[in-house]
């Protein structure tokens, strides 16, 4: 009786891996039939383009006004280290109270940042970067589920994903925390009437914002405002979360690190719509900061130099409210309800065999808030990052990408994690 258990799992086992290796020529051929259809749908999708208004000559005035904030040689730069007594009047002091309260209660969580950063783009549609900050912030939830999803959940154990997710949800955090508040500022600003940008070190902003934003209050140039934010905010978690010891110990340095490059979490995706195509990037090396700086202008020349992207993506964000499942832009494959996802046990073959799953065999992708709580943190350090002159050298126009359509290699993405889930459930 035991040797005829036995040979049935054997029997069972056999047929499994045949089954992936039958699935690897497949993979093979969607890779190419992916970037055919890529370069033709970025084609189809390029025209008409939008302007990206860029004043090369403010630019290089706005350089030279930095490189006078820098400190003196050899001397560490401390202005967010004590915040500068600039003359504050009770209207001041109100709106201080009011940011400081807002900014509190929008950092709840990635979806309460990600509503907050799209509240400000409707409000004052100057505000370019509040749009790109609310889709990536988009795909930061969509990468905290992922985490928890059907085909991820066997290829880590619980304590990787807990230290990948405080790694994503950091980011996340500080980010709108920085941000945030000279939004806010600006806001204000127009709401009164009056330039507000001398409170942004009551912030602890780096001292490297204050030109660019008293600028744009003069001259509204959303491109070189939209630059100067995505360089700000990558240097503002690289010393606080990339580089810190605890995320480079249990996170970046791990070879499980790489396995969510397998798995599409280095893709940021712009939906173009419910069960439409998707624009957007792969970000190679998320530990580089000049990667991720290039990667921000680039996405941000996608988002506001194409007009079909554009339209389409800001139609979706104000359509779709954000929950952090995937089933917000491909409902045909995702479900956030798990009882309503298939019980399977292998993925790839049926993800090549058929574009949508159907009802009842979908893949669960949950909702945030139905899987990752609340995370505390430590202190945050108040140090300006601003103490070289490395940074200047990014504050050159960004550039549109030639290859951004993303449904095929997103989808490709997703099959190769299926291929690793599945091989993991086979030999474990």
């Amino acid at each position: 009786m035991t040797s005829t258990r036995t040979d049935s799992s054997s029997e069972q086992h056999h047929g499994s891996l045949l089954q992936i290796v039958r699935s690897i020529p497949g993979a093979a051929r969607e890779i190419w039939r992916g970037k055919q259809a890529a370069w033709q749908a970025s084609a189809q999708l390029r025209h008409p383009l939008r302007d990206i208004e860029w004043d090369t000559d403010t630019a290089i005035a706005l350089q030279s006004e930095v490189e006078r904030l820098l400190p003196a040689s050899g001397k560490s730069f401390a202005r967010t280290d004590q915040v500068q007594s600039a003359l504050v009047c009770e209207e001041d002091c109100i709106i201080l109270e009011e940011i400081k309260t807002l900014t509190q209660e929008h950092n709840r969580s990635n979806i309460t940042r990600t509503a907050a950063y799209l509240e400000c783009y409707e409000q004052y549609p100057e505000l370019h970067w509040a749009l790109l900050a609310h889709m990536v912030s988009r795909n930061g939830g969509y990468h905290m589920t992922d985490l928890q999803s059907d085909l991820m959940h066997n290829l880590q154990n619980q304590s990787d994903r807990e230290h990948m997710y405080r790694l994503l949800e950091r980011c996340n955090a500080l980010i709108f925390q920085d941000a945030y508040p000279q939004l806010l500022l600006y806001m204000n600003s127009r709401r009164i009437g009056r330039s507000c940008f001398h409170l942004l070190s009551h912030f602890h902003v780096s001292a490297f914002m204050t030109p660019f934003w008293e600028r744009f209050w003069l001259e509204r140039c959303s491109s070189l405002l939209s630059v100067a934010l995505i360089i700000n905010e990558q240097n503002y978690i690289e010393s606080r979360v990339v580089q810190h010891p605890y995320f480079q110990k249990e996170v970046l340095s791990k070879p499980a690190f790489h396995l969510h490059n397998l798995a599409g979490l280095n893709h940021i995706v712009f939906p173009l719509g419910r069960e439409a195509g998707l624009a957007g990037r792969v970000i190679e090396h998320f530990g580089k900061l000049d990667e991720r700086i290039l990667f921000g202008k680039g996405l941000y020349a996608l988002l506001f130099g194409v007009e079909q992207v554009h339209t389409q993506v800001l139609e979706f964000a104000r359509s779709v409210p954000h929950r952090g499942s995937r089933a917000e832009y491909w409902p045909g494959l995702f479900t956030h309800h798990e009882d309503e996802a298939g019980d399977h046990t292998l993925y790839a073959q049926e993800l090549l065999d058929e574009e949508w799953l159907p009802k009842g065999q979908r893949l669960y992708s949950p909702e945030l808030l139905a899987v990752w709580g609340d995370t505390p943190y430590e202190p945050i350090t108040r140090q300006d990052w601003l103490q070289t002159r490395d940074c200047l050298g990014y504050l050159t126009a960004p550039r549109r990408p030639w290859l951004f359509e993303m449904s095929h290699e997103h989808r490709y993405g997703m099959v190769k994690t299926a291929l690793a889930h599945d091989v993991k459930a086979i030999t474990h």
